[in-house]
């Protein structure tokens, strides 16, 4: 059976900013054009979605258990890391809309796609977004005499004053009150317009399944929800969130989903992410075709123009912010507040007890 679904392409401009990772900026090699491009992975967006949902709804996300096995190697007590454990509980909105997995010894697995499908945020076309080094100074030299310089000899012994003085006299340098951290160090900065796309599963929004071959849940979760209002399906497969609490999350997920901010951004400077356009439909295609990059010379790939189309079948809302990438583009002030509420109206209006 197709499952009803909508889908959700936004645009959004970045100014010399790094998507937070622990070794710098990610990128990969555009396989047309065989440059290096930023990104921002499904995941990552993902999280900020869920971070932006639950902050709607005043509260914590769902709390994960990490575990650690302290055992005994070569004569010593080491700590290792094990798989953390979801509490797959879809009481919590973000297990809920974001899914789980958990599987440890003894017990049976158990498991939830998420209902929402969510790409990388991308540039719109290789030429419509780049990646810049840079090497940076940490530098207290304005006012040395406030700072202390410690140097230490190869056992790691600090030397003295008097011995530190002797050496640099000798040598003819000096100790500034400044760290040069080099382009390797810092990473990329991304800049451009950049496009992510989420796919919303109706049908399995707010329900979970009650297959016995495949669990979703365990017995005990199972029993919580009953107690806690979740209805039956009439055909007995599947557990309903109910009425009051689906509103409640449609409202946040459709602020989520527009509003989402990179909330782990390791970035030195700040770029807003500014959210040029929103388009909505109900088919994927749609998505895809009413934000877009055109080719400007047929000849050069290299040479693109973002597009906003709105015959292409989507509903398509653009923000003020847009006329400086895209001119022409009709734009309003309200627009992303407009996109939030088609959302919650979409969201709304599927019969998820049928």
């Amino acid at each position: 059976m197709k499952h009803p679904s909508i889908y959700i392409r936004g645009l959004r401009q970045v100014d010399h900013t790094v998507f937070c990772v622990s070794q710098g900026q990610k990128v990969y090699r555009d396989p047309a054009t065989g440059r290096q491009l930023p990104y921002s992975s499904g995941q990552q967006v993902k999280r900020s979605i869920m971070d932006t949902l639950v902050g709607a709804l005043g509260e914590n996300r769902a709390p994960i258990t990490f575990n650690f096995t302290l055992a005994g190697k070569d004569g010593k007590k080491v700590l290792s890391n094990d798989e953390p454990w979801s509490p797959c509980d879809p009481t919590y909105a973000d297990q809920l809309i974001g899914g789980w997995m958990r599987a440890g010894k003894g017990s049976a697995p158990v498991k939830r796609r998420s209902p929402l499908s969510i790409s990388a945020m991308r540039p719109l076309h290789p030429s419509l977004a780049n990646i810049a080094s840079e090497a940076v100074t940490f530098d207290r030299s304005d006012e040395s005499e406030a700072h202390i310089a410690r140097v230490v000899d190869e056992k790691g012994i600090e030397l003295t004053r008097e011995a530190v003085a002797e050496f640099l006299s000798e040598t003819g340098r000096n100790l500034p009150m400044r760290l040069w951290i080099p382009e390797d160090k810092v990473g990329g900065r991304a800049t451009g317009l950049f496009v992510f796309d989420v796919a919303i599963d109706l049908a399995t929004l707010f329900s979970v399944s009650l297959y016995d071959y495949e669990p979703e849940i365990s017995t005990e979760v199972k029993q919580k929800l009953l107690e806690a209002g979740w209805i039956t399906s009439p055909d007995g497969l599947r557990l309903l969130c109910p009425p009051a609490k689906r509103e409640a999350i449609i409202d946040a997920l459709a602020e989520g989903l527009v509003e989402w901010r990179i909330t782990s951004n390791q970035s030195r400077t700040l770029s807003l992410q500014n959210t040029l356009a929103i388009a909505i439909s109900e088919n994927a295609n749609h998505i895809g075709t009413a934000i877009r990059a055109d080719l400007t010379e047929q000849s050069d790939f290299q040479k693109a123009a973002a597009v906003l189309d709105t015959t292409a079948g989507a509903t398509v809302y653009t923000a003020k912010t847009a006329l400086a990438w895209i001119p022409g583009a009709d734009a309003t002030a309200d627009a992303l507040e407009a996109a939030k509420a088609d959302l919650k109206a979409r969201l709304l209006a599927y019969d998820y007890e049928a």
